[in-house]
Protein backbone atom coordinates (compact mmCIF):
# COMPACT_ATOMS: atom_id res chain seq x y z
CA UNK A 1 0.00 0.00 0.00
CA UNK A 2 1.47 3.35 -1.05
CA UNK A 3 1.25 6.58 0.93
CA UNK A 4 -1.34 7.78 -1.57
CA UNK A 5 -3.49 4.74 -0.86
CA UNK A 6 -3.19 4.97 2.92
CA UNK A 7 -6.28 6.18 4.78
CA UNK A 8 -5.92 7.80 8.18
CA UNK A 9 -7.84 6.40 11.09
CA UNK A 10 -11.03 8.34 11.75
CA UNK A 11 -11.34 10.35 14.93
CA UNK A 12 -13.10 8.57 17.74
CA UNK A 13 -16.78 9.45 17.95
CA UNK A 14 -17.88 11.62 20.83
CA UNK A 15 -18.81 9.37 23.70
CA UNK A 16 -16.31 6.59 22.90
CA UNK A 17 -14.35 7.46 26.02
CA UNK A 18 -17.38 6.45 28.04
CA UNK A 19 -16.95 2.92 26.68
CA UNK A 20 -13.14 2.67 26.78
CA UNK A 21 -12.56 4.63 29.99
CA UNK A 22 -8.91 4.88 30.95
CA UNK A 23 -8.00 2.81 27.88
CA UNK A 24 -9.17 5.48 25.44
CA UNK A 25 -5.66 6.55 24.40
CA UNK A 26 -4.70 2.92 23.70
CA UNK A 27 -7.90 2.43 21.71
CA UNK A 28 -7.08 5.46 19.57
CA UNK A 29 -3.58 4.14 18.92
CA UNK A 30 -4.96 0.70 18.05
CA UNK A 31 -7.31 2.35 15.57
CA UNK A 32 -4.32 4.05 13.93
CA UNK A 33 -2.45 0.74 13.71
CA UNK A 34 -5.45 -1.02 12.18
CA UNK A 35 -5.84 1.76 9.61
CA UNK A 36 -2.16 1.45 8.69
CA UNK A 37 -0.53 -1.98 8.95
CA UNK A 38 -3.85 -3.66 9.67
CA UNK A 39 -4.84 -2.79 6.12
CA UNK A 40 -1.47 -3.47 4.50
CA UNK A 41 -1.35 -6.90 6.17
CA UNK A 42 -4.85 -7.74 4.96
CA UNK A 43 -6.40 -7.90 8.43
CA UNK A 44 -9.13 -5.42 7.56
CA UNK A 45 -10.19 -4.04 4.21
CA UNK A 46 -9.46 -0.40 3.32
CA UNK A 47 -13.18 0.28 3.04
CA UNK A 48 -13.53 -0.64 6.70
CA UNK A 49 -11.27 2.18 7.87
CA UNK A 50 -13.91 4.96 7.89
CA UNK A 51 -16.10 2.82 10.14
CA UNK A 52 -13.36 1.36 12.35
CA UNK A 53 -14.91 2.64 15.55
CA UNK A 54 -18.55 1.76 15.00
CA UNK A 55 -18.09 -1.56 13.22
CA UNK A 56 -15.00 -2.90 14.94
CA UNK A 57 -13.60 -1.21 18.04
CA UNK A 58 -16.81 -0.20 19.81
CA UNK A 59 -18.52 -3.30 18.46
CA UNK A 60 -16.01 -5.43 20.39
CA UNK A 61 -15.71 -3.18 23.43
CA UNK A 62 -19.37 -3.35 24.40
CA UNK A 63 -19.21 -7.10 25.04
CA UNK A 64 -16.52 -6.63 27.73
CA UNK A 65 -18.99 -6.77 30.66
CA UNK A 66 -19.93 -10.32 29.61
CA UNK A 67 -16.64 -11.69 30.99
CA UNK A 68 -15.62 -12.42 34.55
CA UNK A 69 -12.17 -11.31 35.64
CA UNK A 70 -9.48 -13.82 34.70
CA UNK A 71 -8.55 -15.85 31.62
CA UNK A 72 -10.32 -15.50 28.29
CA UNK A 73 -9.35 -17.28 25.05
CA UNK A 74 -9.99 -15.49 21.74
CA UNK A 75 -10.06 -18.05 18.92
CA UNK A 76 -9.13 -16.88 15.43
CA UNK A 77 -8.14 -13.48 16.75
CA UNK A 78 -6.90 -12.22 13.36
CA UNK A 79 -6.65 -8.45 13.74
CA UNK A 80 -7.07 -8.58 17.51
CA UNK A 81 -10.85 -8.34 17.35
CA UNK A 82 -12.11 -8.80 19.95
CA UNK A 83 -9.03 -9.91 21.92
CA UNK A 84 -6.91 -6.76 21.85
CA UNK A 85 -9.95 -4.55 22.40
CA UNK A 86 -11.02 -6.59 25.43
CA UNK A 87 -7.49 -6.33 26.85
CA UNK A 88 -7.64 -2.55 26.49
CA UNK A 89 -11.05 -2.20 28.10
CA UNK A 90 -10.54 -4.76 30.87
CA UNK A 91 -7.13 -4.84 32.54
CA UNK A 92 -8.47 -7.59 34.81
CA UNK A 93 -8.82 -10.01 31.88
CA UNK A 94 -5.96 -12.35 30.94
CA UNK A 95 -6.35 -12.60 27.16
CA UNK A 96 -4.98 -15.53 25.15
CA UNK A 97 -5.17 -14.92 21.41
CA UNK A 98 -5.13 -18.10 19.30
CA UNK A 99 -4.37 -17.55 15.62
CA UNK A 100 -2.94 -20.06 13.11
CA UNK A 101 -1.33 -17.71 10.57
CA UNK A 102 2.30 -16.67 11.11
CA UNK A 103 1.99 -13.22 9.58
CA UNK A 104 -0.99 -12.49 11.79
CA UNK A 105 0.62 -13.68 15.02
CA UNK A 106 3.72 -11.65 14.16
CA UNK A 107 1.55 -8.58 13.60
CA UNK A 108 -0.42 -9.21 16.78
CA UNK A 109 2.78 -9.47 18.78
CA UNK A 110 3.97 -6.14 17.40
CA UNK A 111 0.66 -4.56 18.42
CA UNK A 112 0.81 -6.03 21.92
CA UNK A 113 4.38 -4.77 22.31
CA UNK A 114 3.61 -1.28 21.04
CA UNK A 115 0.56 -0.92 23.26
CA UNK A 116 2.45 -2.50 26.21
CA UNK A 117 -0.44 -4.85 26.93
CA UNK A 118 0.86 -7.07 29.71
CA UNK A 119 -2.40 -9.02 29.90
CA UNK A 120 -2.13 -10.59 26.41
CA UNK A 121 -0.37 -13.76 25.25
CA UNK A 122 -0.21 -14.80 21.59
CA UNK A 123 -0.51 -18.48 20.65
CA UNK A 124 0.15 -19.59 17.10
CA UNK A 125 -1.89 -22.57 15.98
CA UNK A 126 -5.41 -23.85 15.41
CA UNK A 127 -7.84 -24.04 18.30
CA UNK A 128 -8.03 -27.82 18.12
CA UNK A 129 -4.26 -28.04 18.64
CA UNK A 130 -4.66 -26.47 22.07
CA UNK A 131 -7.28 -28.84 23.46
CA UNK A 132 -5.84 -30.11 26.73
CA UNK A 133 -3.17 -27.41 26.74
CA UNK A 134 -5.18 -24.22 27.21
CA UNK A 135 -8.37 -23.85 29.22
CA UNK A 136 -10.40 -20.90 30.44
CA UNK A 137 -13.84 -20.17 31.88
CA UNK A 138 -14.67 -18.14 28.76
CA UNK A 139 -13.84 -18.53 25.08
CA UNK A 140 -14.85 -15.98 22.47
CA UNK A 141 -14.68 -15.60 18.70
CA UNK A 142 -15.83 -13.07 16.12
CA UNK A 143 -16.82 -13.94 12.57
CA UNK A 144 -14.88 -17.22 12.57
CA UNK A 145 -17.40 -19.96 11.67
CA UNK A 146 -20.98 -21.17 12.12
CA UNK A 147 -21.94 -22.13 15.64
CA UNK A 148 -21.73 -25.89 15.19
CA UNK A 149 -18.21 -25.78 13.77
CA UNK A 150 -17.11 -23.07 16.19
CA UNK A 151 -18.30 -25.16 19.13
CA UNK A 152 -16.28 -28.17 17.94
CA UNK A 153 -13.16 -26.02 17.99
CA UNK A 154 -13.84 -24.01 21.12
CA UNK A 155 -15.71 -26.27 23.56
CA UNK A 156 -12.58 -28.36 24.34
CA UNK A 157 -10.93 -25.12 25.54
CA UNK A 158 -13.62 -24.44 28.13
CA UNK A 159 -13.20 -25.15 31.81
CA UNK A 160 -16.06 -26.86 33.62
CA UNK A 161 -19.19 -24.67 33.40
CA UNK A 162 -17.36 -22.38 31.02
CA UNK A 163 -19.15 -20.35 28.35
CA UNK A 164 -18.47 -19.90 24.65
CA UNK A 165 -19.41 -16.29 23.83
CA UNK A 166 -19.70 -16.13 20.05
CA UNK A 167 -20.12 -12.74 18.40
CA UNK A 168 -22.77 -12.97 15.70
CA UNK A 169 -24.79 -10.73 13.41
CA UNK A 170 -28.50 -10.12 12.99
CA UNK A 171 -29.18 -13.76 12.12
CA UNK A 172 -27.86 -15.02 15.49
CA UNK A 173 -31.19 -16.49 16.58
CA UNK A 174 -31.79 -18.21 13.24
CA UNK A 175 -28.29 -19.68 13.21
CA UNK A 176 -28.72 -20.95 16.75
CA UNK A 177 -31.97 -22.71 15.90
CA UNK A 178 -30.52 -24.20 12.74
CA UNK A 179 -27.42 -25.53 14.53
CA UNK A 180 -29.14 -26.49 17.79
CA UNK A 181 -29.42 -30.24 16.97
CA UNK A 182 -25.66 -30.46 16.35
CA UNK A 183 -24.95 -28.45 19.50
CA UNK A 184 -27.21 -30.72 21.57
CA UNK A 185 -25.30 -33.70 20.23
CA UNK A 186 -22.14 -32.05 21.61
CA UNK A 187 -23.72 -31.78 25.07
CA UNK A 188 -25.28 -28.33 24.92
CA UNK A 189 -26.74 -27.41 28.30
CA UNK A 190 -27.94 -23.89 27.62
CA UNK A 191 -27.91 -21.36 24.81
CA UNK A 192 -29.00 -17.76 24.85
CA UNK A 193 -28.76 -14.82 22.46
CA UNK A 194 -27.63 -11.72 24.37
CA UNK A 195 -27.76 -8.08 23.29
CA UNK A 196 -24.86 -5.82 24.26
CA UNK A 197 -24.31 -2.10 23.99
CA UNK A 198 -27.79 -0.78 24.56
CA UNK A 199 -26.44 2.46 26.04
CA UNK A 200 -24.06 2.87 23.11
CA UNK A 201 -26.96 2.46 20.70
CA UNK A 202 -28.95 5.09 22.56
CA UNK A 203 -25.96 7.42 22.47
CA UNK A 204 -25.58 6.93 18.72
CA UNK A 205 -22.22 5.15 18.96
CA UNK A 206 -23.62 1.97 17.40
CA UNK A 207 -26.41 1.58 14.89
CA UNK A 208 -27.78 -1.49 16.65
CA UNK A 209 -26.95 -3.72 19.63
CA UNK A 210 -24.18 -6.28 19.32
CA UNK A 211 -25.38 -9.89 19.55
CA UNK A 212 -23.58 -12.83 21.08
CA UNK A 213 -24.69 -16.44 21.32
CA UNK A 214 -23.62 -17.74 24.73
CA UNK A 215 -23.25 -21.53 24.86
CA UNK A 216 -22.70 -23.71 27.91
CA UNK A 217 -22.08 -27.46 27.62
CA UNK A 218 -22.83 -30.30 30.05
CA UNK A 219 -19.19 -31.08 30.55
CA UNK A 220 -15.90 -30.20 29.03
CA UNK A 221 -15.22 -32.54 26.07
CA UNK A 222 -12.36 -35.02 26.27
CA UNK A 223 -8.93 -33.53 25.80
CA UNK A 224 -6.91 -34.19 22.71
CA UNK A 225 -4.49 -37.06 23.32
CA UNK A 226 -1.70 -35.82 21.05
CA UNK A 227 -1.96 -32.11 20.22
CA UNK A 228 0.26 -31.00 17.36
CA UNK A 229 3.48 -29.20 18.14
CA UNK A 230 4.17 -25.55 17.54
CA UNK A 231 5.17 -24.27 14.14
CA UNK A 232 7.33 -21.31 13.26
CA UNK A 233 10.36 -19.76 14.88
CA UNK A 234 9.43 -16.15 15.42
CA UNK A 235 8.90 -14.37 18.68
CA UNK A 236 5.16 -14.95 18.69
CA UNK A 237 5.42 -18.70 18.22
CA UNK A 238 8.13 -18.82 20.89
CA UNK A 239 5.75 -17.25 23.34
CA UNK A 240 3.11 -19.72 22.23
CA UNK A 241 5.35 -22.66 23.14
CA UNK A 242 5.99 -21.21 26.58
CA UNK A 243 2.38 -20.29 27.22
CA UNK A 244 0.90 -23.60 26.09
CA UNK A 245 2.82 -25.77 28.53
CA UNK A 246 0.34 -25.16 31.33
CA UNK A 247 -3.28 -24.20 31.58
CA UNK A 248 -4.23 -20.58 31.38
CA UNK A 249 -5.12 -20.29 35.03
CA UNK A 250 -1.59 -21.26 35.97
CA UNK A 251 -0.28 -18.36 33.93
CA UNK A 252 -2.72 -15.97 35.60
CA UNK A 253 -1.59 -17.06 39.05
CA UNK A 254 2.07 -16.56 38.14
CA UNK A 255 1.34 -13.07 36.86
CA UNK A 256 -0.55 -12.22 40.04
CA UNK A 257 2.38 -13.33 42.18
CA UNK A 258 4.70 -11.21 40.06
Amino acid sequence: MTDADRVSAPAAPEGAAGVFGTGMALAQRFAEILADTGVSHGLIGPREVPRLWERHLLNCAVIAPAFRAGPVIDVGSGGGLPGVVLAIVRADLDLHLVEPMLRRTTWLQSVVDELALTNVTIHRGRAEEYAGRLAAPAVTARAVARLDQLARWCAPLLERDGVLIAMKGRSASQELESDRPALIAMGLRSAVVVEHGGDAVTAGLLEEPVLTVDLTFEQRPARASSPQGERGGNRASGRARDGARGQVRGQARRRAKG
